[in-house]
């Protein structure tokens, strides 16, 4: 990453990143990976209303849930003097690219719309750097979380695994049914949404904060990551042979048709189940990973905002950044990605209109939408899938 940057920086210097050409009016070029059905519709959200304010969203989609090639491509533009206009970063990404001076300045527009009291503290650790706002954040992603078929959990009358062992003896109850235990794809950032749920479940919150956000060097060799790299080959006995480089919304159609039992998967998952039009307690249920109840590995994802000299371009991430902060466009959106909403106000006020007859039993609790957006026990990724 400090490679990169220092690369960056010398082409900064050496040429003018950002076109001063002007443009016919306000426009975003956005450079992202979301291209699943359900995030597709998340971004709907904000397309549609920036259509309404006259601003042009110009689409810049690379295919790749983990962000790893749409990453290659930023970089590849930033070299060549093109940045895109905004970027969907998550993690010590932005605090990187910030310290860099490559992102710009949104206080101004963080001013008007009060950022500072209505965003939690979890979120602004991602989207505030040393005093100033260089992106917008969109939702926050519980990881740890487990996606079921119904189905093949009612045909071997299975009950919710709260622990690895008890999730170790489904799995072998489920091939003896005929039905693959786990649906998995073999891409790095996949195998590291696993090893981190894995490793919450195995050592739990405090081994967790210890061993990959203070790096403990004796947490990270000692006993219990030998236990973690245990239960991770005991998964991979439990995936079929075709796992390797498999997208992560093709194993959640795995699970939806019934091919494979279970996905372990952040709550984007809920996203591609919806857009699907599956119901929570009728055709799936999720909980989370075993051993990591009442913990949270959570992600912040952001648009973070390349600095900027044309004013048609900055007047486009203004107008991206209010859009995505509008209240009704915030429920929206997380309603369609499967995500938390970030503003605790709103939680209050969609709970108020949730009737008492439809709120969720325990074991489909986790599906439904919003849970909460400070978690009791919050386990930061700070080492993102695109870092």
């Amino acid at each position: 990453m400090r490679k990169h940057l220092r690369v960056a920086l010398l082409t900064l210097m050496g040429t003018t990143v950002f076109s001063p050409m002007a443009l016919a009016g306000p426009e975003v070029e956005v450079l992202h990976f979301w291209t699943s059905g359900g995030e597709a519709k998340a971004l709907k959200v904000l397309k549609d209303d920036l259509t309404t304010r006259n601003v042009v969203w110009k689409d810049a989609p690379v295919a790749g849930g983990g962000g790893g090639n749409a990453k290659t491509v930023m970089l590849t533009r930033i070299n060549a003097g093109n940045a895109p206009t905004a970027m969907l970063m998550l993690g010590q990404d932005i605090i990187d690219w910030s310290r860099a001076r490559m992102l710009g300045n949104m206080n101004d527009t963080a001013r008007a719309g009060n950022w500072d009291a209505v965003l939690p503290d979890a979120v602004k650790s991602f989207t505030k750097v040393d005093g100033v706002y260089v992106s917008v954040p969109t939702n926050i992603h519980r990881v740890n979380m487990v996606w079921a078929n119904k189905a093949a959990f009612d045909k071997i009358n299975a009950p919710i695994p709260k622990t690895w062992e008890e999730f170790n003896g489904l799995a072998e109850k489920f091939k003896a049914a005929g039905i693959l235990p786990l649906a998995h794809g073999g891409q790095p950032w996949q195998d590291l949404t696993l090893f981190d749920s894995v490793a919450l479940g195995v050592g739990g919150p405090e081994f967790y904060r210890k061993a990959f956000v203070e790096r403990d060097s004796a947490a990270l060799k000692g006993p219990v990551m030998v236990q973690i790299f245990s239960q991770l080959r005991a998964l991979r006995g439990m995936v079929d042979p075709n796992f390797p480089g498999r997208d992560w919304n093709l194993a959640s159609a795995m699970v939806m048709r019934g091919e494979a039992a279970m996905q372990i998967m952040g709550d984007w998952a809920k996203g591609e189940f919806t857009a699907a039009g599956k119901q929570p307690d009728q055709d799936y249920l999720c909980f989370p990973t075993p051993g990591s109840q009442g913990s949270f590995s959570y992600l912040v994802n952001s648009f973070s905002m390349f600095r900027q000299t044309n004013p048609d371009r900055t007047a486009g991430q203004v107008a991206l950044a209010e859009a995505t902060m509008q209240p009704a466009n915030q429920e929206a959106f997380n309603l369609a990605k499967g995500s938390m909403l970030r503003r605790p106000s709103l939680i209050a006020a969609r709970s108020k209109r949730w009737p008492i007859s439809k709120q969720p039993s325990a074991r489909t609790a986790p599906c439904q939408p919003s849970p909460m957006v400070t978690p009791p026990q919050p386990m930061p990724r700070r080492l993102s899938p695109i870092s």
